[in-house]
């Protein structure tokens, strides 16, 4: 909301809001012509490219949505732009994990047995960084790879990326899988979980082959929006400076205007060398990847 706010400060135009944890999509597309939506703020590859398949989406003509945002980061056919960026990261115990670097293809080497915890193999985060591993080493070596960490894990996937931290800090676990944002808002603003940021330390992991694997806040332009002029000036403001600073201040994320800094708390992790496979080529292997963890019995 405060993002909506500048805007409307800035341009006089206001904005109505209707925020759901899911099921914005599927109501978009139940509305058809008669839709009120304009723009769709969503966040996860998964979520962009359903929106997309659904067929509430149209693509935007913007120079300064291309001047800004890097091909990786946006559909090739105009469909849809990231506005900032999450990387999905090793939190480790400060007491027993001495490494300061990892591989995601560190996780599943036997050193770690009984070590690691994760949510869900099918969460949307995780579906994601899975496919970016069958993009970078294909369904053969994914599948090897997953039976390898299945192994390691301390117990059950479960509970969300904080309980990763919550069950690091009580000793269950050495490292797990999570969004670098969370670590950030256990640290400054959710005083209850502080210690359990304060027990840990966020690793950058890397593709043996690659960066670090991103994910997306990204913005769709609502098929038959209304007020199609008004929205396009939304989203061009969303990757203008001051929108690009409160995205990397108020939600800890990554910007993906170029030349802006990232929140103190971010930067404490190191330099972020993000992946570079573009996020729609991600998309193409969710459905693989979903039926590899059901495969190895990840989520067992």
């Amino acid at each position: 909301q405060p993002l909506f706010d500048a805007f409307t400060k800035q341009t006089g135009i206001k904005v109505n809001v209707i925020s759901a944890s899911s099921g914005l999509e599927q109501r978009i597309k139940a509305e058809g012509t008669n839709s009120p939506a304009d723009v769709l703020l969503t966040v996860d590859i998964g979520r962009i490219e359903d929106a997309v398949r659904a067929g509430i989406s149209q693509p935007m003509k913007s120079d300064v949505l291309d001047k800004i945002v890097a091909p990786q980061y946006r559909d090739p056919e105009g469909h849809w732009y990231g506005i900032s960026m999450r990387a999905r990261v090793v939190y480790a115990s400060k007491d027993r994990v001495q490494e300061t670097a990892l591989s995601y293809e560190d996780l599943a080497d036997p050193k770690w047995k009984g070590k690691i915890c994760i949510r869900s193999g099918q969460y949307i985060y995780n579906n994601a960084l899975f496919a970016a591993f069958i993009v970078h080493h294909g369904e053969a070596k994914t599948e090897e790879w997953l039976r390898g960490l299945k192994a390691n894990l301390a117990q059950k996937p479960s509970g969300g990326d904080r309980e990763v931290a919550r069950d690091i800090t009580a000793g269950k676990c050495d490292i797990g899988v999570a969004n670098t944002y969370y670590w950030a808002l256990m640290l400054n603003k959710e005083p209850e979980r502080k210690a359990w940021a304060e027990a840990t330390k966020v690793i950058l992991p890397k593709f043996q082959n690659g960066g670090t694997h991103v994910n997306l806040s990204a913005v769709v332009l609502a098929r038959y929006a209304p007020n199609k002029a008004n929205a396009m000036k939304l989203i061009e403001w969303l990757v203008g400076d001051e929108a690009q600073h409160m995205y990397a201040d108020l939600n800890y994320e990554y910007p993906v205007r170029a030349g802006i800094a990232v929140n103190s708390t971010i930067a404490g992790y190191g330099k972020l060398n993000a992946d570079t496979i573009a996020l729609s080529k991600i998309a193409d292997h969710k459905k693989a990847a979903a039926n590899l963890v059901d495969k190895v019995g990840f989520d067992n």
